[in-house]
């Protein structure tokens, strides 16, 4: 096998990580711009920790603060018109996956003063600019990833665009910023993180580094599983559960998704699953799918979360995600011919076909 392994983004991990390293900030630039989601960076905590550490270095700034959840092009149209207006030298994300996706975007469109669907070609004439980027829920790893999903209404579904220069070039994991979080935001930013390792071990495009770093992922995120079904989440659960993320990030920075998210994006876009959800939901019958043509790959996986089967995998995701979800025969057919459009499917094992991802469909919304 022939591959390169490539991990520009600097990652600093541990409390008050944002404040002890400030210097690495202030190098890159006098003007920053904020982009965040309404309410989660200060409810956070990582608001005032960015904000003292700008004022402290002298650093001029303004915010976004209307990125939408699954943010749409529109959305990133006006974070672009805006960071274009202000002419930062680089953006500081803050939140989630939607702020840290809308702001690999608006780094882009910065710069670049392009339609938001032209983002999908890959091809840009100025660089995006740098992007730091501080996590505040463990589950999409996009910190550490060179992928913005953005929102496409005109092909009702989420559409990714990815360039080496989105990549973040510094990535802050403070556990303190995800201990405010609802129950349900955990859980399903948490399923999130064990799809992407999971799907990453599995996809075709598997290294043995990229491997290295989904086993771990997933060992770590197998170790929270107690506090998961608990409802409970100390300090330590947390933080494993950010670096679980964040090794999930790397992981499909490499490997990309499989058929998994191919299929969740249709439940998210037209049912308002929340993607984590969408992506457990499916991802016990995409198991058993991947062992007819893998079996041993799918062992290791149940192995290192400590379960025996394939059924006891979509037991403990029935435990985790309370919310059930029917599909009619014409929805099933609709999402399975969109799926099939998508990259993901070459990256799945066992030639997926559109029946294959009927059958999936249909045995995961029973």
């Amino acid at each position: 096998m022939q591959y390169s392994f490539f991990l520009p983004t600097q990652v600093i991990h541990g409390e008050n990580c944002v404040r002890d390293n400030a210097q690495l900030v202030s190098r890159l630039g006098k003007k920053a711009l904020l982009v965040t989601g309404r309410s989660s960076a200060k409810l956070s905590g990582a608001w005032d920790d960015v904000v003292a550490v700008l004022t402290d270095a002298g650093i001029e700034y303004e915010a976004f603060t209307e990125v939408e959840p699954n943010p749409s092009l529109a959305n990133v149209t006006a974070g672009g018109n805006r960071a274009r207006e202000y002419q930062p030298d680089f953006i500081i994300a803050i939140g989630g996956g939607s702020p840290l996706d809308a702001a690999k975007a608006i780094a882009t469109l910065a710069v670049n003063d392009i339609p938001a669907d032209e983002l999908f070609s890959n091809q840009f004439a100025q660089r995006p600019l740098p992007i730091v980027a501080i996590p505040t829920t463990a589950g999409t790893g996009s910190e550490v990833t060179p992928y913005s999903i953005l929102t496409d209404p005109k092909q009702e579904t989420k559409r990714s665009f990815s360039v080496p220069e989105v990549f973040p070039v510094i990535a802050f994991l403070d556990y303190r910023y995800t201990m405010g979080l609802p129950v349900s935001v955990t859980i399903n930013t948490g399923v999130d993180a064990l799809s992407h390792l999971v799907e990453g071990y599995l996809s075709l495009r598997a290294t043995d580094f990229s491997s290295l770093l989904a086993q771990r992922g997933i060992e770590l995120w197998a170790q929270c599983i107690p506090a998961l079904k608990a409802r409970e989440f100390s300090a330590e659960v947390r933080d494993k559960l950010l670096v679980a993320s964040t090794l999930g990030g790397f992981t499909i920075s490499h490997t990309g998704t499989t058929l998994v998210h191919a299929l969740g994006y249709s439940l998210t876009y037209y049912h308002g699953l929340p993607h984590g959800h969408a992506n457990g939901v499916l991802m016990g019958e995409y198991l058993r799918f991947t062992a007819q043509s893998t079996p041993d790959r799918v062992e290791k996986v149940l192995g290192w979360l400590g379960l025996g089967s394939v059924d006891g995998f979509i037991a403990l995701m029935d435990q985790l995600l309370e919310t059930k979800l029917e599909l009619s025969e014409a929805e099933i057919g609709q999402y399975a011919q969109k799926a099939m459009k998508t990259r993901n499917i070459s990256f799945s094992q066992g030639q997926p076909t559109e029946e294959d991802l009927r059958q999936i469909l249909s045995a995961s919304c029973r």
